[in-house]
């Protein structure tokens, strides 16, 4: 099945202002692929070299290329775009790129919204979606062997109807990303309360290294066999190697479902509550809390009260006691319960991102910036994000909304806009995150939580993993000593 990146239900996608034949790459110094290179792949799997389909593949739902797009330009393009059918030809095309040094990027329905899909050094776009549909399902253990390319909504339906499971995740980009892009960004869905995020729910992963070699890691439910090979991969976007089947942890299809809302006169308040209740055990699978500016964009709200939603499946005695203790930390933190139709308001609306292509078609740069952090260092992160993003000229608005909590912390959702003039974008752009993500990193949060790295947050990682960053360097070089897989990304020389 096909999906197209910038698209959604309510809004026309963003396209070229002109042909993509004419459109232009950003980045230099792309690999040049031979024709006797291209016959050679040919023969090893159905290649395309469409001009619309090569700038198609060069952009994904970065922001910044989004904007690009309507000046007719893509970050980069490939060469020739890849669909492999099999594991077999994913390993015989590593084997032919690394012999020849040609860079292969791996990506599903690019929705990644850092770069991370983008062919930085042209060559090979391995377009993983031919690969895709449920292997296997084991009903018993709960285990399902998915292909990488699978979409969300196409492994779920299958689930959900014949086999009474579900994985449980559901990110925003449902509709347009696959399995093998969740693992390989580390993703997580708007119901990781109750079932965790990706990596919580990887058993075992088949990779192909980038000289050709098929490996499986994983596969029993825990283990003391060294260290968990299974986590090299998670998060590796593409550089360490290429993801060709998951095997899934499926829970029984939920039967009893309650919701609930409440508001706080501040968003500390609600912060507080939050980080009781899961102290306390409760693990709703979705639990938001929106600041006063999000609650009133987005919930009815008078601009300075937050807003708290709440869901829970599972078996009834389970929620019943969950949202209990939910309410008991609300009220104990002086919130007012709210209409909880505001949680089925959101249902509706969560993942329609067509506000965000309206901005970016009038000039606005746009965009989001999630972190982890620990309970003890939110709101200094809050405040000092916040302040570091409105310092910068042209920027009008930053806001925060906490989107997936845990026993020690949780993720701060970041979302700022900014009106720059037309040739000062990309600048105010830089300028935004070079901001909001060192006064992350320096008030004690994370680099990221699930957006991952790609190429927009690159330039930090050796911020953010210091002294530890030559661990993750050293893998790159073993595993892949000619650099040929998504070269570019992740902060690698």
């Amino acid at each position: 099945m096909t999906r197209h990146i910038f698209t959604s239900s309510a809004t026309e996608p963003i396209e070229f202002s002109e042909s993509a034949t004419t459109a232009t790459s950003h980045f230099e110094d792309a690999f040049v692929i031979t024709s006797s290179m291209l016959s050679a792949l040919q023969n090893i799997c159905p290649c395309d070299t469409s001009a619309d389909n090569l700038a198609q593949s060069g952009r994904d739902w970065w922001p910044r290329a989004m904007n690009w797009a309507l000046r007719n330009e893509t970050p980069q393009r490939a060469g020739v775009v890849c669909r492999p059918t099999s594991t077999e030809q994913v390993s015989e095309l590593a084997i032919f790129c690394n012999e020849h040094r040609i860079p292969i990027t791996a990506a599903g329905g690019r929705s990644a919204v850092t770069g991370a899909a983008v062919p930085l050094r042209g060559g090979v776009a391995l377009d993983m979606t031919s690969l895709q549909g449920i292997e296997s399902v084991d009903s018993v253990s709960g285990l399902v062997e998915v292909w990488a390319g699978t979409f969300g909504p196409d492994m779920e339906a299958v689930l959900q109807k014949q086999y009474e499971l579900t994985v449980g995740h559901f990110p925003q980009s449902f509709d347009i990303s696959t399995v093998g892009g969740w693992v390989a960004c580390r993703g997580a869905g708007q119901y990781s309360t109750r079932y965790g995020k990706i990596e919580d729910m990887v058993a075992a992963l088949e990779v192909v290294l980038a000289d050709g070699t098929i490996i499986r890691t994983g596969g029993a439910p825990a283990g003391a066999v060294g260290p968990d090979l299974t986590q090299i991969f998670l998060g590796s976007e593409g550089t360490l190697g290429i993801i060709t089947k998951v095997w899934l942890r499926a829970h029984p299809m939920p039967h009893y479902q309650q919701r609930a809302a409440y508001t706080f006169a501040t968003f500390a308040d609600g912060i507080q509550a939050v980080r009781t209740l899961i102290r306390d055990g409760a693990t709703p699978a979705v639990l938001r809390l929106y600041d006063g500016s999000e609650s009133k964009r987005s919930h009815g709200g008078d601009g300075t009260t937050a807003t708290l939603l709440v869901l829970d499946e599972a078996n009834q005695s389970l929620v019943e006691t969950t949202m209990s203790i939910v309410h008991d930390a609300a009220i104990a933190n002086n919130a007012s319960p709210a209409d909880a139709a505001l949680v089925e308001s959101w249902m509706h609306h969560r993942n329609d991102t067509s506000a965000l292509q309206a901005l970016t078609r009038k000039g606005f740069v746009v965009d989001t910036l999630e972190v982890a952090v620990s309970w003890s260092a939110v709101d200094a992160v809050v405040h000092d994000v916040e302040e570091a993003i409105l310092a910068v000229p042209h920027a009008r608005s930053a806001t925060c909304h906490l989107s997936h909590s845990y026993l020690d912390g949780a993720c701060l959702y970041f979302t700022f806009a900014a009106t720059p003039p037309e040739d000062e974008f990309d600048s105010t752009y830089q300028a935004l995150w070079d901001a909001g993500q060192h006064a992350a990193l320096n008030a004690g949060a994370n680099l990221s939580h699930h957006h991952g790295v790609g190429l927009n947050r690159a330039r930090f990682m050796k911020d953010a993993l210091g002294s530890a960053f030559v661990v993750l360097q050293a893998l790159k070089t073993t595993l892949d000593p000619h650099n040929i897989l998504n070269p570019g990304k992740l902060g690698f020389k």
